[in-house]
């Protein structure tokens, strides 16, 4: 029983990435969707994003940033090693069109739930840009797998180790100023999604966002995920995990998530410093 771990990598200290044997949730996973996963029976479920799958080899990818309990603990299981549950695909699939000249933001970890709807928008004949953006160099990953999926790759680093230095919305800005953009889509810190989509705003351009609020059984139930869309109480389970970024209520969500979430504070910090905006959420 369980679910085998095929291939470990790790990216930096902190990140790493796995390739496990779930052949049924490979063959039906989509651009967009996750999975609960529970290390063994005394364990917590934890979503993650289903970041790449091979349908001839029967596995699904996972990237992970070693946070709390069970992401430090997961960081020791090594090739071999079995995941006792694992649960997906969940969540809808992005809706994939061919809107015409698409930018793709990915900021931190969110690099890797970007990944697969990035290739899913140039497989849909679309012209895709991907900015991808991390603290430092040492942070950032995939730069060369989504040279393969994109017509231009932008990397962007806070500490300017690599690439522009600067957070995501200088180079998304610079783009925007200079042609026209039918489609943004964007995943990563909240508050980072937040100034990209005000960004967008002030050229109106539609964006999609893809939300990470506190998650537990992954059907709507626990009502742990609720995010402020528009006039509505939604569930990112079931209802997303993405949405049109106009309408998501960010500084609510910005407020809950920074009572767990120590990720999401210091990258709260980071934008604001950046951006000198002050957010509700701000400690």
């Amino acid at each position: 029983m369980g679910f085998k771990i095929i291939r470990k990598e790790r990216f930096s200290d902190t990140t790493f990435l796995m390739e496990i044997y779930a052949p049924e949730i490979a063959k039906k996973r989509k651009a967009g969707q996750f999975l609960i996963l529970r290390l063994h029976e005394k364990g917590e479920r934890i979503p993650l994003t289903i970041a790449d799958a091979n349908v001839k080899k029967g596995t699904i990818t996972i990237v992970v940033q070693e946070i709390g309990k069970t992401t430090k603990e997961l960081g020791t299981f090594e090739e071999g090693d079995k995941i006792l549950d694992i649960v997906g695909p969940l969540g809808n699939p992005t809706h994939i069109e061919k809107w015409g000249t698409v930018v793709c933001v990915g900021g931190g970890l969110g690099i890797a739930p970007l990944y697969p709807i990035t290739e899913t928008l140039k497989n849909a004949g679309n012209y895709v840009i991907s900015i991808l953006g991390a603290r430092t160099k040492s942070l950032l990953f995939w730069e060369d797998r989504f040279k393969k999926i994109s017509h231009k790759v932008i990397i962007a680093t806070d500490d300017g180790s690599y690439g522009i230095k600067g957070v995501v919305t200088l180079p998304l800005e610079n783009i925007l100023k200079s042609k026209k953009i039918d489609y943004i889509y964007c995943v990563g810190p909240v508050i980072m999604m937040k100034f990209v989509t005000i960004t967008a705003k002030k050229y109106n351009v539609p964006i999609i966002v893809s939300l990470n609020p506190i998650m537990v059984d992954g059907t709507g139930m626990c009502g742990c995920c609720r995010v402020t869309i528009g006039d509505e109480t939604k569930f990112a389970c079931v209802d997303g995990p993405e949405f049109d970024g106009y309408k998501v209520n960010f500084d609510e969500l910005i407020k809950r998530l920074n009572y767990y979430k120590s990720e999401e504070k210091l990258a709260l910090e980071r934008f604001e410093k950046k951006h000198k905006c002050r957010c509700e959420g701000k400690k």
